[in-house]
């Protein structure tokens, strides 16, 4: 089993703005990671304190095959200074990937986040 890493921002807090984001950012983790959502035991998404119009789990509930597939959802900690309107994604997978194999996938403002890695954004 191995963690996928995933996160993006938002520019608006509506529910169209969060379930297209999260169902962006999940659907490039699969693909980049060739995984599908039969390789996935659960998917855990946090979202800052100013997320609010709707859970980003059920924007990705409305991916073909994560109708089966455990979600959970979580607020993120209030960190002064943090960045706002950003969804995080963590998919747990079976996977022949090793650790430095996978291909963690930070879109949009999101990308700050993690500068060491090379983003499609």
């Amino acid at each position: 089993m191995r963690g996928l890493r995933g996160a993006v921002t938002i520019k608006e807090n509506t529910k169209a703005a969060i379930f297209a984001a999260t169902q962006e950012v999940v659907t490039e983790m699969l693909k980049q990671n060739n995984v599908s959502p039969e390789d996935i035991g659960a998917a855990i998404f946090s979202a800052t304190e100013d997320v609010t119009a709707a859970f980003p789990a059920s924007g990705a509930r409305q991916l073909p095959g994560f109708d089966v597939v455990p979600l959970f959802d979580a607020r993120q900690m209030a960190v002064e200074g943090a960045m706002k309107g950003c969804i995080r994604v963590l998919l747990l997978v079976d996977t022949p990937l090793k650790q430095r194999e996978i291909k963690h996938v930070f879109l949009g403002e999101a990308a700050q986040l993690r500068p060491d890695l090379k983003h499609n954004s």
